[in-house]
């Protein structure tokens, strides 16, 4: 839920600050991609502090090295948090995160089934949690060049 939270407020903070003339957030678009970053920069923290042993937990025991999953992952929505503000990258940045999203969708199913915790608390339910991931894709995808500037 923190993630939809940091979307949400710092979408909302950035068209402010734009609609105010004191940032570059001056259109839907840029606010949107800061937000997305924002997003990912809150997601990709818990990759390496207290939730690092619940998102090891959370994938699938069919995959091995998980630790390792885990570091990739976090390193990958850092970059993308970045590429998605930057113009020359932001189609890519769009494309890879919306993948990594889909392709991590495993161990949403996985922890979900298995009902397990981050930072001491449920993980949402499938379809709840189902319902997030297609937000924060339609939130990515908004961001590409396709929808805007």
């Amino acid at each position: 839920m923190a993630p939809l939270i940091a979307l949400i407020s710092s979408f909302l903070l950035f068209r402010i600050i734009g609609l105010l003339g004191l940032s570059y957030f001056d259109n839907w678009h840029t606010a949107l991609q800061g937000a997305v970053a924002i997003m990912f920069l809150l997601t990709a923290s818990a990759h390496w502090g207290k939730r690092r042993v619940d998102l090891i937990r959370m994938v699938p025991p069919a995959f091995p090295k998980k630790e390792w999953i885990v570091t990739v992952t976090g390193c990958l929505e850092i970059a993308g948090a970045i590429a998605i503000c930057l113009p020359p990258f932001s189609l890519a940045a769009a494309i890879g995160l919306t993948l990594m999203l889909v392709a991590m969708f495993p161990a949403n199913i996985y922890a979900a089934h298995e009902k397990l915790t981050i930072g001491g608390r449920p993980v949402p339910n499938l379809p709840f949690r189902a319902l997030l991931q297609l937000i924060f894709i339609a939130a990515i995808l908004l961001t590409s060049p396709l929808f805007g500037q």
